[in-house]
């Protein structure tokens, strides 16, 4: 259906263009366009329309017809380019990680020979203006503050 209205369009296209050249000019000077007398017409001002400029007339608005016809189906066929570059993904629960035992302790110091133990972490000293003087440790939560 849409091949056929191209076929049609193209050819109203030529059809217009052949007949537009065909047809003799109305005089273009500057007299012609205020309505001079002596315009190169030789039948006076504007006599009836002819078969050539009715034909004229009938494939402009064919072509203006099919134009819109024509962006109409086209458009209709088409889809979004977004639509058509993703693919279609089902979406699936998150998979939980699984938790990797570490290795026994005996093991990693055969690998590992002549291994120091870790010593903990000392811990790092009191800022000035902070609430806890330095050389105390805050209280712990099961503990009631003393007055």
């Amino acid at each position: 259906m849409v091949t056929l209205l191209w076929i049609v369009y193209i050819l109203d296209c030529l059809l217009l263009i052949g007949i537009i050249l065909l047809q003799p000019g109305e005089g273009g000077d500057l007299a012609a366009a205020f309505g001079g007398a002596s315009s190169q017409t030789a039948f006076g001002a504007r006599g009836s329309a002819t078969f050539l400029q009715k034909l004229t007339t009938a494939l402009a608005v064919l072509f203006m017809l099919l134009s819109i016809v024509l962006v109409v189906v086209t458009n209709m066929k088409q889809r979004n380019i977004m639509e058509t570059s993703l693919p279609v993904t089902k979406q699936t629960a998150p998979v939980k990680p699984v938790p990797v035992e570490a290795p026994p302790a005996a093991a990693k110091e055969a690998q590992t020979p002549g291994a120091t133990e870790a010593k903990p972490a000392a811990a790092p000293e009191a800022k000035a203006g902070s609430a806890v003087p330095s050389g105390t440790t805050a209280p712990k939560a099961s503990e009631k503050p003393t007055k």
